[in-house]
């Protein structure tokens, strides 16, 4: 069983090289009008709330399972 896992591994490194050389369109058009930095301002800014997100959810959960241990104790 490892000999086929290291063998899909290294099919999947030496294959990953083809899979993304290659070259596209929508990409080139983005980046050359400068609309690409749009795209990532946005993902980035999508990816900060989603932490923050978490974050204060983490807080929340974290102050209502030290009120449920006091409350049951």
């Amino acid at each position: 069983m490892k000999k086929y896992f290291t063998l899909l591994l290294f099919q999947l490194l030496f294959s990953s090289n083809y899979i993304f050389a290659q070259n596209v369109d929508m990409a080139q058009g983005l980046r050359s009008s400068g609309k690409i930095y749009v795209v990532v301002g946005v993902l980035c800014i999508i990816f900060i709330g989603l932490v923050a997100y978490l974050i204060n959810l983490d807080i929340k959960l974290n102050k209502l399972k030290k009120e449920f241990d006091t409350k049951s104790h």
